[in-house]
């Protein structure tokens, strides 16, 4: 046993003195930030620079329904309606979508979460909700 002790203590040295002789990495130079920089030297916000940028016309739009019947479409409609969500009914039909849709308005969207949208495919069966491109909707307002 007292063998056995002393070969591997020897062996630990030998691996220890081994280590110690690889050469140790190099750090790695990092140029300055100010190198980077150029011409700005700090963050400055739209609104303090004075240049303003029109608003996006966003060119997706929200869209909730599904193949339902349009009693049903309606109670959606009143439903969201009380949830201060405004939507308008789409005329015709979807690409790539069958059933009936609503059209969520740009600035009820953020009012619509995963949560309320669970809570809302609970209460009406096939509900789904899909991002689609605006464009061709036609809408009955």
């Amino acid at each position: 046993m007292r063998w056995l002790f002393l070969l591997l203590l020897v062996l630990n040295v030998f691996y220890y003195v081994w280590h110690q002789q690889e050469a140790p990495l190099k750090v790695k130079e990092v140029a300055p930030l100010s190198l980077y920089k150029g011409n700005q030297q700090e963050i400055r916000l739209l609104r303090e620079t004075g240049v303003s940028t029109p608003p996006k016309r966003r060119e997706e739009c929200l869209v909730i329904g599904g193949e339902m019947a349009p009693e049903q479409l309606e109670a959606l409609r009143q439903r969201l309606l009380s949830l201060d969500v405004a939507t308008s009914p789409v005329d015709k039909q979807l690409p790539g979508a069958d059933g009936r849709w609503l059209k969520v308005a740009s600035e009820s969207e953020r009012l619509l979460d995963q949560a309320l949208l669970s809570s809302l495919s609970n209460d009406f069966k096939d509900l789904k909700h899909k991002i689609i491109f605006c464009q061709g909707i036609a809408t009955g307002e």
